[in-house]
């Protein structure tokens, strides 16, 4: 979990620079900049508006230039910083500005456009250069607002909305600079969040892939060395009944002892690797004990409850053993034992259609108020921890995990947390803590398989 916290530290320490290039900022400036001289045209030709064309051509002209420098001096893979965007949007700001004060304020509809850079430095700044790029925005619109040349038709006609009209067009300004803002900087940090959650998911399968991979290698390795440590422990030991000279038969005693050695080393790694290269199906509790084995010997007691529910058939289902379920469920036992007291309790149950999986430790529980969130990543805790759980400050991640790889192998998950009682016979053996119940229709994970298995039967003698 390592890299999901470290990321989410970052994250949401909001440094997100270097994420935009210059090349995208150069073309969406140059759309404006197109835009900008079409609305002079047309007003100028179809609408007959007599503007300040000189000064609004000297304003359009920064921008051009701004543009052709940037596009000869820099790459145009160069990725802008923090200090180097926030300039850049100030810039198109006073820019905009200027020109909507030449061409008669918030009379001219195109001051709408102010939202632009707000809504840039929302979705890729921090949150402190969003704050100054929307107050400079706002500082900006109601310059506009209150010092600009009126819009005036050739035949000295003023062009004025009603003064109450541009009140409320300023105040939509203002709440539309405020609401964007802080609705893109929300999707856009959710949205990043979740696919660095996801990122952390896929590593996490895909170390759990690669040691199923490294089981299979293990077991055919151990397999192929088996005969020629074989041979060479048959050859020492007739060495040892030819050879007299004593230095030769420790030599030869020695290499007997070795391939002895080498015999049990790969008798264990072969016996883990077939685990993982053969068993592609096993029992649902063996599957369920292989998941929460890392995590028994660490001072908690894990309790077993299996069983078929009312009315199904007692035979054990067999299921799949994929790696996002066994990875899921090992984050929900290692976040049971994490916080249980003494007893972490595993029900595993099925019936005909269904199969169930609870996992509960006699813990403080989950906080009330987060028990809606959880499965979301990176989750926060705010305004201190309840019943002395500060573990949970930093979860999220583990949790975010397992849900997404147990849904992935079609999985239902739901979190609660257990009956509390101040009077322990009340109480008696159950759980007390977290709670979270895993549930799974049986075709998804348990399909019947295409032919019954059977006994091999006897080995029989075979003429080549």
């Amino acid at each position: 979990m390592q890299f999901g916290e470290t990321f989410a530290d970052s994250f949401s320490d909001g440094r997100r620079s270097n994420w935009v290039r210059l090349r995208t900022l150069i073309l969406l400036r140059s759309i404006a900049i197109f835009g900008q001289i079409a609305a002079i045209v047309v007003g100028t030709t179809v609408f007959d508006l007599s503007l300040e064309l000189g000064w609004c051509i000297l304003t359009i002209g920064a921008s051009v230039i701004t543009n052709i420098v940037a596009h000869f001096i820099y790459p145009e893979n160069k990725r802008l910083s923090e200090r180097e965007m926030v300039l850049l949007l100030l810039f198109d700001i006073t820019q905009l500005t200027v020109l909507l004060i030449l061409t008669g304020g918030l009379h001219n509809p195109f001051a709408l456009l102010i939202l632009a850079p707000v809504t840039i430095s929302a979705t890729a700044l921090q949150l402190r250069s969003t704050v100054l790029v929307s107050g400079v925005a706002i500082v900006a619109i109601t310059a506009a607002a209150l010092w600009h040349i009126p819009l005036m038709t050739g035949d000295g006609t003023i062009l004025r909305m009603p003064s109450i009209f541009v009140f409320g067009f300023w105040i939509a300004i203002l709440i539309g600079i405020v609401f964007l803002a802080a609705y893109a900087r929300r999707v856009t940090r959710e949205v990043n969040t979740m696919a660095v959650a996801l990122v952390a998911t896929q590593m996490a399968l895909s170390r759990e892939q690669k040691l199923t991979d490294l089981g299979g290698v293990v077991a055919a390795a151990a397999h192929e060395l088996g005969t020629p440590l074989a041979t060479i422990k048959l050859v020492s030991r007739e060495l040892l009944d030819e050879i007299e000279d004593p230095d030769l038969r420790a030599d030869a005693l020695l290499i007997a002892e070795q391939a002895d050695r080498c015999r049990d080393i790969l008798r264990s790694m072969g016996r883990a690797g077939k685990d993982d290269l053969h068993l592609r199906r096993a029992p649902l509790v063996t599957v369920v004990q292989e998941a929460a084995e890392p995590h028994g010997d660490r001072g908690k007691t894990i309790l077993y409850d299996v069983g078929p529910l009312d009315g199904a058939d007692p035979a054990q289902p067999e299921i799949e053993r994929r790696p996002e379920i066994i990875h899921g469920l090992r984050n929900l036992v290692q976040n049971a034992v994490d916080f249980a007291s003494d007893t972490v309790w595993i029900d595993i149950h099925w019936s005909d259609d269904r199969i169930h999986v609870r996992i509960a430790d006699d813990g403080p529980g989950y906080p009330p108020h987060l028990l809606p969130r959880l499965g979301d990543p990176f989750l926060r805790q705010r305004g201190g921890v309840p019943d002395g759980r500060s573990e949970y400050d930093g979860m999220g991640l583990g949790l975010f995990i397992a849900k997404t790889l147990l849904e992935r192998s079609g999985a239902e998950l739901s979190f609660a947390n257990g009956v509390r009682s101040t009077d322990s016979e009340a109480a008696g053996d159950r759980p007390r803590g977290a709670i979270v119940e895993t549930r799974w229709r049986r075709r998804d994970i348990a399909p019947a398989p295409a032919r019954p298995r059977i006994a091999l039967g006897k080995n029989r003698a075979f003429e080549v």
